[in-house]
């Protein structure tokens, strides 16, 4: 069983891109060369900004991003500087 995680990368517009994977690390390096998500290529710099455990299945993961790509930008920003939790956001909705 493999541990997925969620990930906002802010881009230099200010705007966040949030995916998903197993290897978080992995993941914003590949992104930083361009590899992968077609949102972020030629957005340099890039800035991993948060990562929270989302779950044990590809699925709960899936249904966290898509839950996490239709928050408000306010709500996300709040995700990012600590204001609030994951659990909070989710527990308020």
């Amino acid at each position: 069983m493999c541990e997925w995680y969620a990930y906002f990368v802010r881009m230099p517009n200010n705007a966040l891109y949030c995916g998903i994977t197993t290897d978080v690390e992995r993941r914003f390096s590949q992104h930083c060369q361009g590899k992968g998500a077609k949102a972020l290529k030629g957005k340099s710099p890039l800035t991993l900004v948060w990562s929270e455990n989302a779950g044990t299945t590809r699925s709960d993961a899936t249904k966290l991003e898509l839950y996490l790509k239709r928050l408000p930008k306010q709500t996300k920003e709040a995700l990012v500087s600590g204001e609030l939790s994951l659990t909070q956001v989710v527990e308020a909705n």
